[in-house]
């Protein structure tokens, strides 16, 4: 299958509750067609309410991350799709749905769970629209960054022109959209586009690392505080307020918030129950 999904890669090394997705189509640079697009939305879905799973980690194989969509196989697919639903006849085929293509990239979809991306080589156009999805971002130096769709006569419609602005500072994230142009690691990262560039040989085990760090604290105490950035960002600052408020009420009322200064009091680590 090419898209991978491997749960508690590493075993008991403090990866117990972190899972690996991995684009696997090394052929066609890891673009993707409608079947992988509708493979990677199940993953996401899957991890989503997998209640063991608390942190991804997503890559690619063979210096490949993510180029988006396989225009010699998806417009196709996607056309003949579109006019099956149109004879009123079907909603899907082989399991494949028209929005898988955005779920995918992760846009409009409710999933708080933190998720790292460890990119190892083009992460353009589906694949910057997906990384607009991604918390925490960590990339080889031989990575690029683009959105690839003007160049081609298309729209970003996953996300990247309501997200890139909202995460970048302006002029950095109209760099982006407008020239639609391939930017070195070195761009991205004094952009403010990812955290930072590491070795190939270490990218994975620094993308475990940062699994690791966040997945040590309490999962719903984590997933509320994702939650909160990411509904806060779409409203006005006293509405966000009040969603901050809504949640650490939530969160207070768990039994992780009792079991975490209780270890603090015992010295002990923390047992997280994710309840």
């Amino acid at each position: 299958m090419p898209i991978h999904y491997d749960k508690h890669p590493g075993g008991a090394d403090g990866l117990e509750h972190v899972v690996l997705i991995t684009i696997d189509r090394p052929e066609r640079r890891n673009a993707l067609d409608m079947y992988h697009f509708r493979d990677l939305t199940q993953a996401w879905k899957t991890f989503r309410f997998d209640d063991d799973a608390w942190v991804a980690v997503i890559t690619g194989v063979e210096r490949n991350f993510m180029s988006g969509a396989d225009l010699k196989d998806y417009m196709p697919q996607v056309t003949a799709l579109y006019q099956e639903i149109a004879k009123g006849e079907v909603t899907e085929i082989d399991g494949c749905k028209l929005s898988d293509g955005q779920r995918a990239v992760l846009r409009d979809v409710k999933l708080y769970k933190p998720i790292v991306a460890a990119i190892n080589g083009p992460c353009v156009a589906g694949g910057m629209e997906m990384l607009g999805g991604v918390d925490i971002r960590v990339a080889t130096e031989h990575a690029s960054f683009g959105v690839m769709e003007p160049k081609r006569g298309l729209f970003a419609g996953g996300g990247t022109t309501a997200r890139l602005p909202r995460q970048i500072p302006f002029p950095a994230a109209m760099a982006f959209l407008l020239t639609a142009e391939a930017f070195p690691a070195e761009d991205a990262l004094r952009m403010g586009l990812i955290n930072e560039i590491v070795p190939e040989d270490e990218l994975l085990e620094r993308a475990f690392d940062w699994a690791r760090r966040i997945a040590v604290n309490a999962p719903l105490a984590v997933q509320a505080t994702k939650e909160s950035v990411i509904r806060g960002l779409s409203t006005t600052l006293a509405e966000a307020y009040d969603i901050e408020q809504e949640l650490s009420q939530r969160i207070f009322a768990t039994d992780d918030a009792k079991e975490g200064p209780k270890a603090f009091a015992d010295k002990r680590p923390p047992n997280w129950q994710a309840r």
